[in-house]
């Protein structure tokens, strides 16, 4: 999870966002360290259908490694409508690696 400024207060709930400013400082790393996993997973030879995420307590930060993933994560029928939909959305055609294929 990454302190960001999505947790910006909008006026209305502004005791919410204090709970959970307090929470991200505890549990969060900042925005710059939340994108080290994805470039990892870019820059870095790992086997396919691995997941990378950070590597500490509760993979919440942390320094990238690769972790587990949830159920939801592992479900292939919801795996494939996301990436139809990706390239209905876009316009393109996304090569299929020959683990997922």
């Amino acid at each position: 999870m990454a302190a960001t400024n999505l947790l910006r207060p909008d006026g209305r709930r502004r005791g919410v966002h204090r709970v959970q400013k307090a929470a991200a400082g505890l549990l969060a790393q900042s925005d710059d360290d939340g994108a080290l996993p994805t470039l990892y997973a870019a820059v870095t030879n790992i086997p396919g259908d691995s997941y990378a995420g950070p590597g500490g307590f509760l993979e919440g930060r942390g320094a990238p490694k690769l972790v587990g993933r949830s159920a939801g994560a592992r479900d292939a029928e919801v795996a494939q409508r996301l990436w139809e939909a990706s390239e209905e959305l876009t316009g393109v055609a996304f090569p299929r690696s020959p683990q997922t294929a």
